[in-house]
């Protein structure tokens, strides 16, 4: 496991020459796992960023799950909650300063046994419109 938490901590690299892709540097992208492009997606405002990140690799899914909570928190967030459900794999919740992230882990098959995380996430990037300054969405009619 402490094998596990050492490749999280550090950047990942896989054995395809596809750079492995990382939004933020607070959530680490875990070692052996490969970046799922076309099921992922960014979105950036002038104050808001936001991404599902996909991944997909040869990986433990119980031990991912544990030293992928354990590594996030080192990065300052704050654990929210956990739920597993059967058919739904696991799924966990984090806060830090205003920001959200959720994980959401499971085990599938691709050509093998793969096991995949979905990285979703959101934060202010700058100061945000505060209620005195925001405009009103006009009228429905």
């Amino acid at each position: 496991m402490s094998a596990l938490l050492l490749s999280l901590t550090a950047c990942a690299t896989t054995s395809s020459s596809r750079a492995v892709r990382t939004e933020f540097d607070d959530i680490p992208v875990p070692r052996g796992m490969s970046y799922v492009e076309e099921r992922s997606t960014v979105i950036e405002s002038a104050t808001v960023k936001a991404a599902r990140l996909l991944y997909r690799g040869p990986v433990e899914l119980t031990s991912l799950v544990s030293a992928m909570r354990s590594t996030v928190e080192a990065n300052g967030w704050r654990h929210i909650s956990s739920t597993k459900a059967e058919g739904r794999g696991t799924v966990q919740v984090f806060e830090k300063g205003g920001s959200s992230l959720e994980l959401r882990f499971w085990d599938g098959f691709w050509w093998r046994p793969v096991t995949y995380v979905e990285v979703t996430t959101s934060r202010a990037l700058g100061a945000a419109a505060s209620p005195a300054t925001a405009q009103p969405l006009p009228a429905q009619r």
